[in-house]
């Protein structure tokens, strides 16, 4: 795990992706960034999480192996008022947000839950999806050995 430079990023590959989002995405993809960083603080379980860059997207994932999958987040491409939060399709996550949230997020596929700038995000159900990713397999584990799922607040 990298250690965090002046500007909050451990990754300086990450830092200049967001330095090249345009003014309409940056600021809400920030506070993306920040909501996954403190869900993961809260979430029992997690503990630290490496950032980095996949397929071009800033990335996150516990550093601890096995406890949850990789999220990333991204301006959405065409659609200059929108951003995502982006999840692994062969995980059956996206169908858990639906059942749970399908009336409040904007699930879109086997992959992502899209938010527009212009919209009032809403945190709870957000922290909640973030928590789920976060402890994906943990999770998962715990269904097949009948233990608890990691605590979420």
């Amino acid at each position: 795990m990298s250690r965090m430079m002046a500007d909050g990023f451990g990754d300086p590959a990450v830092a200049a992706v967001f330095a090249a989002y345009a003014d309409s995405v940056r600021d809400p993809l920030r506070r993306l960034r920040s909501l996954v960083f403190e869900t993961a603080r809260e979430t029992g379980g997690v503990g630290d999480l490496v950032e980095t860059l996949k397929w071009g997207q800033p990335a996150y994932r516990p550093a601890r192996p096995r406890i949850g999958t990789t999220l990333r987040i991204d301006a959405v491409k065409g659609r200059p008022d929108h951003y995502a939060l982006f999840v692994h399709c062969r995980t059956s996550l996206a169908d858990t947000f639906r059942s749970l949230y399908g009336d409040t997020l904007d699930i879109e596929g086997d992959r992502a839950i899209v938010l527009s700038t212009t919209a009032e995000v809403p945190r709870a159900a957000l922290k909640h999806c973030v928590a789920l990713v976060l402890t994906y397999h943990a999770t998962m584990r715990g269904h097949r050995n009948g233990a608890a799922p990691p605590q979420f607040p």
